[in-house]
């Protein structure tokens, strides 16, 4: 069998217009040029220093695009063993040494980690409506003025701990900036 390999291009930071490549696989659709051009000007394009998680990392292109514009950790959870290795091997090229992969399910890392993000990236498989569950384990694993940017099909409701930042549509995808309505 064949193994078919997707790529995608950082758009900005010091790896601007390096490729990913990545493992064909049903459930990956990297975050468009165009819309993660959108995120990272909501980002005010420099994350130096800031700490950001990316919960489904799948072909890295938030992550990696996160580490290129001077993020000083990023956390990538996959758990797909072809799509980890794919990763590793980006990381490997781009001697990204402020990136930690972890091969685990997304909501495991959820409820065993304690860490705090200042920006989680959160894009989900759609077909498994994974957001409305995922959204109330965020809390805790938010910095004081933390975002959470989520990527969906369509329109879901948040519930009243959330606000939007930012948001917008392109096609049937809709994207935000999310922050908690109320820190406690």
């Amino acid at each position: 069998m064949t193994l078919i390999q997707g790529k995608i291009r950082i758009i900005g930071g010091q790896w601007r217009s390096r490729l990913l490549t990545f493992p064909e696989h049903p459930d990956l659709r990297p975050t468009s040029d165009r819309i993660r051009e959108t995120v990272f000007n909501w980002l005010e394009q420099d994350l130096s220093g800031l700490r950001c998680l990316d919960l489904f990392a799948g072909s890295g292109a938030l992550g990696f695009e996160a580490a290129s514009r001077g993020a000083a950790q990023v956390v990538m959870v996959d758990n797909d063993a072809r799509v980890y290795k794919a990763l590793k091997e980006n990381k490997e090229k781009l001697q990204a040494m402020q990136v930690e992969l972890l091969l685990m399910n997304a909501l495991s890392f959820m409820k065993s980690d304690a860490r705090k993000f200042d920006v989680i990236f959160l894009d989900p498989p759609y077909r498994l409506d994974l957001l409305p569950g995922l959204m109330p384990l965020l809390p805790p694993h938010l910095e004081q003025n933390g975002l959470v940017y989520s990527e969906s099909r369509g329109i879901w409701n948040l519930d009243e701990q959330w606000k939007i930042h930012r948001g917008a549509k392109a096609g049937t995808v809709r994207y935000q900036l999310l922050e908690l309505a109320h820190y406690g």
